[in-house]
């Protein structure tokens, strides 16, 4: 019988993913950081078994019919868990925010702002007192009514609709249109009305095109069809509809994905004219704080909001003092730079998990375990220091907080490591060392005590010679004012600096477009596929060549199945209960849905007569679940395959399963799979590759094995430009362009550029001296 104030989280005979029955103690009320290579366990251990464990125990105290749903996501593989207080995960969550979501909804803060515009704003004379929903462009009460709170209408240009001005309405000049009956029937309605459909798009005049295009207008002709030889036509009453009609109304109307992007092509946002953009109704435009609108406040970098915000009486002052408290931890965590009304899914996966943990610093709750996610992901060296005196007020304030990280000074800050490997997949599971950061240096296994223990600086590199430069600029976007840039050719270059000061702004103006690419590669963190059914195997084609190898087997053949029956997505060989996603999801009322394993096939995703083929003793669900470094010694004599899974091996994804759904997969892991899948098709003369962080949720060694692979690309003979925190990364590189000196308003220049020495030295960089630290 355990003692009832045991003061450690104890763990025994977790068996979740690849972890082997680990047992480990962990004490409560300390920061506890769980450290490994990238797929050891760590994640399974604190995520998959005590988060989870934690979330179910919960449950277990709701509803009995919420209950009973809940049942169907299972419980995690682990044999017991004492001492366990109630949990808080912050992940760094795969899915988007939705567009209404933004910082300030994200933190809570603009319902604060809301209260003091309500409460103490000041009102023209005559009106009315407002409620706080009327300051909030998410209600009725407070949305613009023409942009419905969105600040932004759909419109079109004559551009956008006519993309090749040379080819007449028969050719198909107006590309928006729709196909097939459809669009011929608006051409023969022109046709009536006396329009020349034959004559080039450009030499109509202008009044014709402007009419043909926008009008509002809905004439009704009777239409008399060219006679085909082969079928008769009889006369109809078509009605006309402009192009620009047309693609707002299948907008705004159509249930077809598809017919919705197609539409949204040929739209283009403009700033609502009734708001001016703010999203807001005139009567909550029309009060005011310090002389500003709401809008106007919210469209401020914090750091400068909070030197606005002074009460002058009793009731603002207490609410701008409140308002001030609850932004100092989103300042301190780095996050000044953005403003209240930054919408949500234009943040990084790092700068939303940083806002929610800002949040849970004023929430006051106590005696609860954290569990994080790689908080310093996206994060500076410089604002590395205050995370961790975040971190240390959570724990000061009673709760216990365990993070999963990578980052060596959060694991040096840690009281308590867990240490998991000593590999990847199924070379790792086992707990190497689980106690104080100290005495980590004595286990040999450890891939984690090299690191941390060894700071050393690497071997120095031979800076290559760029062999011309790309040429950027003058960029004048988001924060960048007037900023030009230079990238050498056929080198490494880093692109430095803290949170929000333009980094990837400047990145993204390296396009085709500029002289001297050849072709470009942009490699990004966004999730590969939003559902289960896409995998790892889906996105690089290496299923294409698994299923022809099972429909090329006798079995297969004596069935009579084809390459179509090993496909999870279509009928046939896949599991009709879950239609081959091998899950199904759960809907948890007042909870988000989730997903649980198939009740029929068991998650394998396929019927039992598919399951029944064999390629060397294993199905095609069993191959599935092979692990990239299995799959590559089992498909070793099929060519096609075996490029394929040395690629992943090559960036550091031998860990990873075949089937994994993307859901499961981590920003950097997404991003890695886009890399390998660039890797295995033949080169095809100079490429410029972008990456933005590509270490993101790298171990250090795992980190090695990766730049191994870019200064491979860089050797023979393409460029390479990453936007990097690493500073053994930026060490490593030809060439450093380093932006600031601060973020949002404060930053958009470029500091410092120049090889890695010379960048180092410089004394107005916010990152040289953590660069300098690492040099050799």
């Amino acid at each position: 019988m355990q003692h009832p104030h045991d003061p450690y989280v104890r763990v025994r005979g977790a068996r979740e993913h690849n972890l082997k029955g680990v047992d480990v103690d962990i004490p409560r009320d300390v920061l506890a950081v769980f450290t490994g290579v990238s797929g050891s366990g760590k994640s399974s251990l604190a995520f998959g078994t005590i988060y989870a464990e934690a979330q179910r125990r919960y449950f277990e105290s709701v509803a009995p019919y919420a209950r009973r749903l809940i049942h169907q996501v299972g419980a995690p593989k682990v044999g017991e868990i004492s001492g366990l207080p109630p949990a808080v995960s912050l992940q760094q969550r795969r899915s988007s925010p939705t567009s209404r979501s933004s910082v300030g909804t994200v933190t809570n803060l603009s319902n604060s702002l809301r209260m003091l515009f309500s409460r103490a704003g000041t009102y023209p004379p005559g009106a009315e007192r407002l409620d706080s929903d009327a300051f909030s462009p998410n209600t009725a009460a407070g949305a613009c009514p023409h942009c419905h709170g969105l600040g932004q209408v759909p419109e079109t240009t004559e551009e956008l609709l006519v993309p090749d001005p040379a080819l007449s309405i028969r050719e198909g000049a107006i590309a928006a249109w729709p196909g097939a009956w459809q669009g011929k029937n608006l051409r023969d309605i022109l046709d009536t009305l006396g329009y020349d459909v034959d004559r080039p798009w450009r030499d109509l005049p202008p009044e014709e095109r402007e009419w043909i295009l926008f009008t509002d207008e809905q004439p009704v002709v009777t239409v008399h069809p060219v006679r085909d030889a082969d079928r008769i036509q009889r006369p109809y009453q078509g009605t006309y509809m402009s192009a620009r009609r047309y693609v707002l109304k299948t907008f705004s109307d159509t249930k077809s994905r598809t017919l919705r992007a197609k539409a949204e092509r040929f739209l283009a946002n403009r700033p609502c004219e009734v708001c001016g953009g703010s999203r807001l109704r005139p009567e909550a435009l029309a009060v005011t704080f310090g002389g500003r609108t709401i809008a106007e406040l919210a469209a401020l970098p914090l750091t400068d909001l909070a030197g606005l915000l002074d009460g002058r009486d009793e009731a603002a002052r207490v609410l701008t003092e409140d308002l001030k408290a609850r932004m100092a931890p989103v300042v301190e965590l780095g996050l000044g730079y953005l403003s209240l009304d930054r919408f949500a899914p234009t943040l990084s996966a790092g700068e939303l998990q940083r806002l929610r943990l800002a949040t849970q610093l004023r929430s006051g709750l106590f005696g609860v375990v954290y569990v994080l996610d790689e908080p310093s992901a996206g994060l500076h060296p410089a604002d590395t220091e205050a995370l961790l005196t975040v971190l240390e007020r959570l724990k000061a304030a009673g709760n216990s907080v365990f993070v999963v990280e990578h980052h060596l000074e959060v694991v040096r800050g840690a009281d308590w490591l867990v240490d998991v490997g000593p590999g990847a997949g199924e070379h790792g599971g086992r707990v190497l060392y689980s106690g104080p950061p100290a005495e980590l240096a004595s286990v040999q296994e450890s891939a984690t005590a090299a690191f941390l223990f060894d700071e050393s600086p690497g071997p120095a590199r031979q800076v290559r010679e760029p062999r011309g430069w790309l040429e950027v600029g003058p960029v004048t976007r988001h924060n960048l004012r007037a900023v030009t840039a230079g990238f050498p050719l056929g080198a490494f270059t880093a692109v430095t600096g803290v949170s929000g000061s333009g980094k990837s702004t400047l990145i993204g103006e390296l396009t085709e477009e500029l002289a001297g690419v050849e072709r470009l590669v942009r490699v990004d963190q966004r999730p590969i596929g939003r559902t289960p059914r896409s995998n790892l195997a889906t996105y690089t084609g290496l299923f294409d060549v698994v299923r022809k190898v099972f429909a090329g087997t006798e079995e297969a053949r004596a069935r009579g199945y084809g390459v179509g029956r090993f496909s999870f997505n279509v009928a046939g060989g896949r599991c009709e209960t879950c239609q081959g996603e091998g899950f199904v999801s759960v809907e948890l009322l007042f909870l988000p849905s989730t997903y649980a394993p198939c009740p029929d096939c068991g998650g394998a995703r396929y019927n039992p007569g598919t399951l029944h083929v064999t390629y060397r003793d294993r199905n095609i669900a069993e191959v599935l679940d092979l692990t990239v470094e299995a799959a590559a010694d089992f498909f070793a004599d099929v060519p096609a395959a075996a490029r394929s899974l040395r690629t992943l091996l090559d960036v550091g994804l031998g860990y990873l399963r075949l089937g994994q759904p993307a859901t499961e997969l981590s920003g950097g892991e997404a991003q890695r799979i886009k890399l390998a899948s660039e890797l295995q098709r033949g080169r095809r003369g100079h490429t410029l590759y972008l990456l933005d962080e590509p270490t993101t949720g790298l171990h250090p060694a795992d980190v090695e094995v990766l730049m191994e692979r870019l200064h491979g690309l860089v050797d023979a003979g393409h460029t390479v430009v990453v936007v990097e925190h690493d500073m053994t990364v930026v060490a490593g590189a030809d060439w450093v362009i380093d932006l600031g000196p601060g973020g949002g308003d404060r930053g958009g220049r470029i500091v410092a550029s120049g090889p890695p020495q010379r960048v180092a030295g410089s004394a107005r960089s916010a990152t040289a001296p953590y660069l300098a630290r690492v040099m050799p």
